[in-house]
């Protein structure tokens, strides 16, 4: 299952953040924890918001993930559904 987390920094954290952030290496900033894939990460730095998508079938795992950046940002996280799926829901069918 796919997971959409979006998040926004409040203005007191951002500077925190960042130098957080860029103080990781990239393997730092690619872990996840285990049992979680990251899909992609998309930043928009002049608003400090962003979305992240995840993949696992484990939500305690990516609850975990989340667990490790939210006391620093408020975000939400949500499953989210490939548009075939989606479509499949509204009608009854899926296509595969």
């Amino acid at each position: 299952m796919k997971f959409c987390a979006t998040y926004r920094v409040p203005h007191g954290n951002w500077r925190q953040v960042l130098q957080t952030f860029s103080s990781l290496t990239p393997e730092e900033r690619a872990d996840v924890g285990e049992g979680v894939a990251l899909i992609g990460r998309w930043h928009d730095m002049s608003s400090r918001r962003g979305v992240v998508i995840l993949e696992s079938d484990d939500a305690a795992a990516v609850q975990r993930f989340i667990g490790r950046r939210n006391s620093h940002m408020d975000i939400d996280l949500a499953p989210v559904l490939e548009e075939r799926w989606a479509a499949g829901s509204a009608t009854g069918r899926v296509s595969i």
